[in-house]
């Protein structure tokens, strides 16, 4: 279609030499942009070539020659010179201010060598020695191997003081001696519910890693960040996601604190994305935890938070092999499939309690067997209490059954996936495949056929877990490669996606699971002016090369929160 941008300049022109107009009436734009490829992630998947914007709102989405009439002496024209627009990018599974604390204290997600992360602990040990603690977070399981790193390497780089390391995945932690000390974990201690204490090769003496339930153990005796630190890092990761291009996010994890810091920025009308909060259940506090959430929901729900989710985590991580799994790991015995946290029948009543109180269900399942145990649950939920619209959902779902796939749609279950993880690193060739078999790595992260059968799927980082740029996630979604591979290694090649259906996840579908679908997730007259600007088309570019494009700016309900320095 030939764009009538000229029309439009000129239009403008002699408007502005007329009476003045209010351009927030309304009746004119307060930004109009123009000659773009603007997907609107509309129910018919339209383009279009221009988006007019008044009082923070769309008002108008269509063509060129259709914009003249919202342009005003007041209105700010935007000539994209056929860039790309899509809505805000949504991510649905996330820790923003928990991910912006961990990169402030010591960490370690940039290294891929001991050495490095050796070096890292010991400049910032000197570098800090006001603390008491040591702590970080960040180290990659690979690197040391499936038994963890020992206490005994981390008593040399820090001898002086307790220091605590969190791994990459947030399953696993790494303890010096005196950490170990402070927290009472020794040769007589027993393995906590749902968590696992490493030991040496004596099988008693604890090696220094711990895993799941176990890493709660020294967290308890470890400091806690002040509000004035949680205020800053939800300040400061507001400014990382804007620029991503995200605008709204489900903070996947979280307690009162953060819930108190997002409700003040909230206040103050500083928060520049939504957020939907999920509760953390710890399996250990029991039912009087709902009642306590119900208070949380009435005291800090506002309104660009909403405190209306809770997370459940239902297991741990396959490379820990606590992850939940229907058959037994490869060379173990018929007991070794992981850990539930709670068991089947726990599982269905904290479901059905929740669902018939009014919230939303986040949990965490990534073995078959956590996964088909969530379904249940939440089956059961909905045979007590009816069908709802709460949008529950399951995260990360690495390995799912094929029987239990069409059980999403079936039950309105959402999918909840991380893309970035489906392509073969470090973690998939070193330490899942030895434990699942060639077998069960074709069930790994079952996108596409999740999407196939007519499921529900969003999308999300779990950052920093891994990268929080969705455009990198993206480029593996569609190539089940990773960054930089070619398409000799894609990682079970029938679970690619197309382009369409993960920029769903990422937008529309994902305001959908947020209930923000009628204020964002599609570029619509009347919503929400939460968008961004690509400096490339994805649909004109390589599939390989989707993670090279940028975004170059980012309005939050009509106001700039993010600028590419080289965008006009």
């Amino acid at each position: 279609m030939k764009s009538a941008f000229p029309l439009l300049l000129s239009a403008l022109l002699v408007l502005t030499g007329t009476n003045r107009v209010i351009a927030a009436d309304q009746t004119h734009a307060d930004i109009l942009m123009v000659n773009g490829a603007v997907y609107t992630m509309d129910s018919g998947r339209r383009w279009a070539q221009a988006i007019a914007i008044a009082n923070g709102r769309i008002v108008f989405v269509g063509t060129d020659q259709d914009a003249t009439k919202y342009a005003g002496s007041l209105t700010k024209l935007v000539n994209l010179n056929g860039k790309m627009v899509l809505p805000g990018f949504i991510d649905s599974h996330i820790h923003p201010v928990q991910g912006a604390l961990e990169e402030q204290a010591c960490y370690l997600g940039d290294f891929e060598k001991a050495e490095s992360i050796d070096k890292t602990i010991t400049e910032y040990a000197q570098a800090h020695k006001d603390l008491d603690w040591v702590i970080g977070s960040g180290w990659s399981l690979p690197i040391y191997g499936p038994n963890g790193p020992k206490k005994e390497a981390l008593d040399k780089l820090v001898p002086d003081r307790p220091a605590f390391f969190i791994s990459q995945d947030g399953h696993s932690g790494w303890a010096n001696s005196k950490a170990l000390e402070k927290a009472g974990i020794n040769s007589f201690s027993p393995d906590p519910p749902n968590g696992r204490i490493e030991r040496d090769a004596d099988g008693r003496t604890p090696s220094g890693t711990l895993r799941e339930g176990a890493v709660e153990l020294v967290e308890k005796v470890a400091p806690h960040p002040t509000e004035d630190q949680e205020r800053q890092a939800a300040l400061d990761v507001q400014k990382k996601l804007n620029k991503l291009g995200i605008l709204a996010v489900q903070d996947a994890s979280v307690g009162e604190s953060t819930l108190k810091t997002y409700a003040a920025l909230d206040d103050a009308n500083l928060l520049t994305m939504r957020v939907s909060a999920c509760m953390t259940l710890h399996p250990e506090k029991g039912p009087q935890q709902i009642e306590t959430f119900k208070e949380w929901r009435s005291k800090y729900d506002g309104d660009l938070l909403s405190a209306r989710a809770v997370k459940i985590f239902s297991d741990g991580v396959v490379e820990t092999k606590t992850a939940a799994m229907l058959d037994p790991y490869v060379g173990g015995d018929a007991k070794d499939i992981g850990i539930l946290n709670y068991t089947p029948g726990q599982l269905k009543w904290f479901a059905t309690k929740l669902d018939a109180a009014g919230f939303q269900i986040h949990t965490h399942a990534i073995g078959d067997r956590a996964v088909r145990c969530a379904l249940d649950a939440l089956e059961t939920a909905q045979k007590v209490n009816g069908k709802t619209n709460k949008m529950h959902h399951i995260a990360h779902l690495q390995i799912v059954h094929p029987d239990d796939i069409p059980r999403f749609r079936r039950l309105n279950v959402v999918a909840n996936f991380q893309p970035y993880w489906a392509f073969s690193d470090k973690y998939i060739t070193d330490l899942t495949v030895p434990i699942l078999g060639e077998a069960r790595m074709k069930q790994n992260y079952p996108i596409n056929s999740v999407f196939r059968s007519g499921a529900f799927v969003v999308a999300g980082s779990d950052w920093t877990v891994t990268t929080a740029n969705p455009l990198e996630a993206i480029q593996v979604a569609v190539t089940r490669c990773g960054i930089g591979e070619t398409a000799d290694k894609v990682f079970v090649p029938e679970e690619r996606v197309s382009l369409p259906d993960i920029l769903s996840a990422y937008t529309i579908n994902g305001a959908y699971l947020g209930h923000w679908e009628k204020e964002i997730g599609s570029l619509e007259a009347g919503k929400s002016a939460d968008i961004i600007v690509l400096d490339k088309n994805l649909f004109e570019v390589s599939p390989f090369d989707i993670a090279k494009t940028k975004v170059i700016w980012t309005l939050f309900k009509g106001r700039e929160v993010y600028r590419d320095p080289e965008f006009p």
